[in-house]
């Protein structure tokens, strides 16, 4: 019986092959995490620590070091981080020299409520906590305000956010019970009523026509009330 060599050699080298693909996964998979690394990412002012990360994901599962890689979960792991409501995104994955690594990216703040509850609303309009590590200066919000209803909050601060006039004028929005909306300007007396949320554009623009107006007439100061809820008109009380 003649041999085909070249056939033999190919079946042992592929045997070989899946050999050492088998005890490289096993190995793998027996790999032990040696330490948690966290970084955070494009921010500079922490609001959460890497303390803070390290403490969530310990009081769900444990310590993580000397842990096998085959019982890990990732994704679990990161949806534990992303349920922080500090948190806007997270990823968690483990490296070749057993250093498990999780990139944290947290919320970013545009406005603070204070009224009978105190926190942050984020630059997606959702609740976001308080830190007791970093403070933002952003516009402050008073009045009535659920943290479950946003929406008219985060339209105007959002605007005042990307508004280079709003951004540097407006220390305060304030809304009424009825979800009107008022600001209050820096270094003025008056207040401004917006009225609703709708044709916000027409409205602020109506705003930096007045108060440039008025400002080169030096006459900003003596108006109590700016009232710019009606179409097309600007309506001032002294």
């Amino acid at each position: 019986m003649r041999f085909n060599w070249s056939n033999i050699k190919l079946v042992l080298l592929f045997g070989v092959v899946i050999f050492l693909f088998a005890f490289a996964s096993n190995k793998n998979d027996a790999r032990l995490v040696k330490q948690l690394q966290v970084t955070f990412t494009s921010e500079n002012n922490l609001f959460i620590t890497n303390e803070n990360v390290s403490k969530l994901l310990i009081q769900n599962y444990g310590t993580l070091e000397n842990v096998p890689k085959e019982i890990l979960d990732l994704n679990q792991l990161e949806k534990t981080l992303k349920s922080n409501p500090m948190i806007k995104s997270a990823e968690v994955y483990l490296a070749i020299d057993g250093t498990l690594y999780a990139e944290v990216a947290q919320k970013t703040p545009i406005a603070r409520v204070r009224t009978n509850a105190s926190f942050y609303v984020d630059d997606e309009g959702k609740y976001m906590p308080l830190s007791t590590n970093y403070s933002a200066r952003v516009p402050l919000i008073t009045g009535y305000v659920d943290k479950n209803h946003l929406e008219d909050i985060y339209k105007i601060a959002d605007k005042v956010r990307h508004d280079t006039f709003l951004k540097t004028n407006v220390i305060e929005i304030h809304q009424d019970r009825n979800q009107h909306i008022y600001l209050k300007l820096r270094e003025c007396t008056f207040t401004v009523h917006l009225g609703k949320v709708t044709q916000l554009d027409k409205k602020i623009n109506n705003l930096k026509a007045f108060y440039q107006k008025n400002l080169k007439d030096n006459t900003l100061n003596q108006y109590s009330m700016v009232n710019l809820k009606f179409d097309n008109q600007v309506v001032c009380t002294k």
